[in-house]
């Protein structure tokens, strides 16, 4: 499994080496304890054993911080949920989708910044797409293109049927408590019936 971690070590003014890892750990740690607003870029240098100076040559502030930190976060989860066990394409793709919604849904930096933080998506679901998710686009129209060619998924174009899926992954993942009603399990209403929904509406958009 290709790594997303990069760990190529920089110097501050004491000569001790800061890898970027370091800094996303140190981040990482801050947020889940304050939130993002709450974290400042002295509280990430101390925690990763550097000097501001060295943070401001790479990030000019917190969120520039975070929105790597995500990234990575977000990079390793997809990774980390590939289903390689084999058959056809549409299979791999609907059973990674479906496992990387939960998983990415249950992660505890993205429900802390959901409950402390939510602003912070709003540019990636309203105006522009961000780093994690032009990757997530890689990763599905790569799959969608073998399924094309092995003839388990529909032709048409892999970029557009790429983002369709995206959009609608982003919705259960994000928006998905606002529909749940864990009280009403005879109605289907609960996160375990949403997700094998999930698993239908991908497989029939994507059957032939």
């Amino acid at each position: 499994m290709t790594s997303v971690r990069h760990n190529m070590p920089e110097r501050d003014g004491s000569g001790r080496a800061a890898s970027t890892d370091a800094v996303l750990d140190a981040a990482r740690d801050c947020v889940l304890a304050v939130g993002v607003r709450r974290t400042t870029l002295t509280d990430i240098a101390r925690r990763a054993g550097v000097s501001r100076m060295t943070l401001y040559r790479r990030w000019p502030d917190v969120r520039t911080i975070v929105g790597d930190l995500m990234t990575r976060e977000w990079l390793e989860l997809a990774l980390s949920v590939v289903d390689e066990s084999g058959g056809d394409a549409r299979t791999r793709l609907v059973d990674t989708l479906v496992a990387g919604t939960r998983t990415f849904r249950e992660h505890p930096l993205l429900r802390k910044i959901v409950d402390v933080d939510p602003e912070l998506f709003l540019p990636y679901l309203l105006t522009r797409a961000g780093m994690s998710q032009l990757a997530f686009l890689d990763l599905i129209e790569g799959e969608i293109v073998r399924g094309h060619e092995d003839g388990s998924i529909r032709p048409g174009s892999a970029a557009l049927q790429a983002r369709a899926l995206l959009l609608i992954v982003q919705g259960f993942a994000l928006s998905l408590p606002t529909m749940t009603d864990e009280e009403r399990p005879e109605e289907g209403l609960t996160a375990d019936a949403f997700d094998l929904e999930l698993r239908l509406i991908l497989d029939r958009a994507l059957s032939p």
